[in-house]
This record gives C-alpha cells, structure tokens and sequence, in this order.
C-alpha cells in the first residue's frame, strides 16, 4: 500500500510503497475513505513538538473496516467507521473519571506497524496514520457511522470537531445566555462556536486574523467578530459586550500570548480553556495575583475532555437534525496523490478544512 511519510521537517511529504503488518488482538484494519489535515498534523511537520523523521501522520478519518482481529466485538468486515486517536483502556482512573484522553494503560500496539525496506519500523504519531491507504487501529478508537453519512464530514468528527464542541460544552460548560468568545477560530475553535451557539450563549464573538472567514464565523453561530490585528482586542471584546467582560473565552490557538490576552477578556469569575496545543516551548507570564483576586480560572484541556462513545453519537445526532454543521466546514478537497498540494492549501488565509480523498472499491 501507499503512505504518505514525512522524511524531514518544513519539506513535502514522501508518498511511497510501505508494508503494513496484520491486525493484532482487539485491532481492525481500515481502508482509509477520507482523512483530513489537522493543525497538530502541521505542528509535527514543522518540528513544534519535538519528534523526529521518518515518521507518518494523518488523525481525522473515515473508513470501512477491511480485516478484524482476535477478540474484536461490535465491528464487523464492511462497518463504516471514524477513528480517532484517542486510545484508552477504559477502566483506568482518567477513564473512569470521563476523561479517557488521559488514559493512563492505553492498550499497546498488538499488530499492524507501517515499514519500509529502508528503514524498517516507521513511527506512526497519533495512535493512526491516516495518511495512507490502510491504517491498523484499536477496536476502541472507532465509531460505527450511518450508512447515510458521508466520509468526509464523518472524518471531521475524529479531531477538531470532537475537540472544539467538547471543550466549550464538557470542560466550559457554556450555559443559556452566556457571553462566550473563541480566540483563533480554526478547526477547533469553529466548532466551540457551534457548541455555543447550540448550548444557547447570548453573546459568541469570533476572534480570528483571518477577516476572509468572516461569513463563516457568523454562519456557525458568531453574533460578533473581531481581528485582533486592526486595534486592542481586548478593548474591543468589553465594548463589544457593553462594556463588560466575558464569561468564558475559549483559546483555539497554542499561542501564550493569546492566552495572556484571554485572562483579560474576561469578568471576574470568569473562565478561560485552553482548547489549542501550544509548542513545547511557548512559556506564558501570567499576573497570578489577578487571577487570584477577581477569582478567574485558566483551564487546559487536552481534544475536549471527549468520550468519544458518548460524545461522537451525539454529534452525528446533531448532524441529521441539522443543529451542526459538517460539510460546510469543507472548504477544500484533494485525491491522495495531491497530499502536499492539500497540505499548502491548508496552510493558506481562507481555507477551513481540507480533506484527502482515498479511492477504494466498495467505500
């Protein structure tokens, strides 16, 4: 089969034969229908994290269960599924404490394992790959998906979707009439708009320098919006909330800067999340003492806090009744030979998400 694999940092992926070993114990093989280009994808490109090449990316997809291993139940040959990385074992404390992204025994990889001649065992990042024709998963990284919905918006759910909606509703807890705004409304910071508009906030301002995805924003559920590159975006966020500060500021990008920028953007009591992943390095300078005194909380949260059992269903459910919006997310998609064409476009002001297309007989 085919991988797209990143070979060395800030340059175009490699796309080449690789071998891909057989499912293991509670392991399913997937042909891989459709992954689309996250952010943190980007993130490992550029070297932000720390990880060094070769290695093979792709986190958000959709597919049709090909080969299933031992022990594996409730996925069947032909199941159409998203997976996602988060692997858990579902009985540890995080995982009991509904917080199985922090899985502290996430089951180890039984089978699969991408190779090449050259180089033998080649790193998968993310629990996935998706940048390839097949993926080997655990049985507890899928969700079964309706026959009626298609891949592309499907492969949504597995990242920024689940991360975005969970983080203003399961870690922010937006409540009806609430003043809420996104700060860097990307993958993930679109879909906290949509949360919100959805949980009922009176108030959802859009905070983004990309002013080409103003209608976007509004489209979602923005009541207001706000580049911060035109004028003090903090001293437009409490005039455009008559004069108040928020009660919630939800940060879509891994900048401490922004994050500083939060803090003030909210009343006292008020709460920030930290929804995007900041580079190892991103150190903030936090007046502690404020945060003290007007009693306002900085909240991390790692894709939303999401149970993907509970939280992927419901979406879909939101999805059929029209309440969320999956499709006009899409603003570009690409076949898999076109990977780094998809890779430069997602890269560029105006683009939302951009999805890579797979061709496999039968999906």
């Amino acid at each position: 089969m085919k991988a797209a694999i990143c070979r060395s940092l800030n340059s175009p992926l490699s796309i080449e034969d690789v071998e891909l070993g057989p499912p293991g114990k509670d392991e399913v093989r997937l042909n891989v229908a459709a992954c689309s280009i996250c952010h943190s994808d980007l993130s490992f490109m550029r070297g932000d994290w720390g990880r060094n090449p070769p290695f093979l990316l792709g986190h958000e997809i959709a597919g049709v269960v090909e080969t299933a291993g031992q022990n594996v139940t409730g996925l069947t040959v032909g199941d159409r599924v998203v997976a996602t990385l988060i692997k858990s074992c579902g009985h540890c404390a995080c995982c009991e404490d509904n917080l199985e992204v922090l899985c502290t025994t996430p089951p180890p990889a039984d089978g699969g394992g991408i190779s090449t001649p050259e180089d033998g065992a080649i790193d998968v990042l993310m629990n996935t790959g998706g940048f390839a024709e097949q993926v080997v998963v655990h049985q507890r990284q899928c969700i079964i998906i309706p026959d009626e919905m298609s891949f592309e918006a499907a492969s949504l759910l597995g990242c920024g979707v689940i991360t975005g909606y969970c983080a203003a509703t399961r870690v922010g807890k937006i409540k009806p009439g609430e003043s809420v705004a996104v700060a860097g409304v990307g993958g993930v910071g679109i879909n906290a708009i949509q949360a919100a508009r959805i949980a009922g906030a009176e108030t959802i301002l859009a905070i983004d320098t990309d002013s080409s995805k103003e209608a976007l924003f509004r489209e979602m559920g923005a009541t207001g919006y706000i580049n911060p590159l035109e004028g003090d975006a903090i001293k437009a966020v409490h005039e455009a909330n008559n004069g108040q500060g928020l009660d919630i500021v939800l940060v879509g990008v891994g900048s401490s800067r922004v994050i500083e920028n939060a803090i003030g953007m909210i009343r006292s009591g008020g709460r920030v999340v930290i929804m995007g992943m900041p580079a190892s390095d991103d150190l903030a300078t936090l007046d502690l003492g404020v945060l003290a005194n007007d009693a306002k909380s900085l909240i991390g949260t790692k894709m939303g806090s999401a149970m993907i059992r509970e939280d992927i269903p419901k979406l879909i459910e939101l999805y059929q009744q029209g309440e969320i919006h999956l499709d006009s997310l899409i603003s570009h998609r690409y076949p898999f030979d076109d990977i780094n064409t998809a890779i430069e476009t997602a890269l560029k002001p105006g683009s939302s998400r951009v999805v890579i297309l797979f061709d496999h007989e039968g999906t």
